[in-house]
């Protein structure tokens, strides 16, 4: 049976988002990967890029609420912000729970080339902690 790993944060449209996508590809099919988030939004257009730009398509992603995934049993829950990791739900089953706190890219004002290199460094910066902590996990 494969792991299941579920991302939240608050609005589901960045971070986790683009966590699923990273851990996807990362993990291949030895993983089952979901996001959701607390207030769910819509997938921000500056996610969708930066993540193409790693050759990675999250255009068909929707942001979805984590009431849909309250009964499911997960392996693993990872939160990527304070307030999600605050308002975490308890799920069934043994749902290892782990907390980044990444900066919220969507937060970033100014031009779209400044609001892009936010984007691109949560990326890489998810990126990098989902490859060590797959090292650290048993699939």
């Amino acid at each position: 049976m494969k792991s299941r790993v579920l991302f939240l944060c608050t609005a589901n449209s960045s971070r986790s988002q683009m966590a699923e996508g990273l851990l996807r590809a990362l993990a291949g099919d030895r993983i089952e990967v979901s996001s959701a988030g607390a207030q769910p939004s819509a997938v921000n257009p500056l996610a969708i890029k930066a993540m193409a730009e790693r050759g990675l398509d999250i255009r068909h992603h929707r942001s979805k609420h984590l009431d849909e995934f309250l009964t499911e049993p997960f392996d693993h829950v990872i939160t990527l912000c304070n307030s999600a990791a605050e308002s975490c739900p308890l799920f069934p089953g043994p749902a290892k729970r782990v907390h980044w706190d990444l900066p919220d890219p969507a937060a970033v004002e100014g031009s779209e080339e400044r609001r892009l290199a936010s984007f691109r460094q949560v990326r890489n910066d998810l990126e990098a902690r989902l490859q060590a902590w797959l090292e650290t996990v048993p699939l």
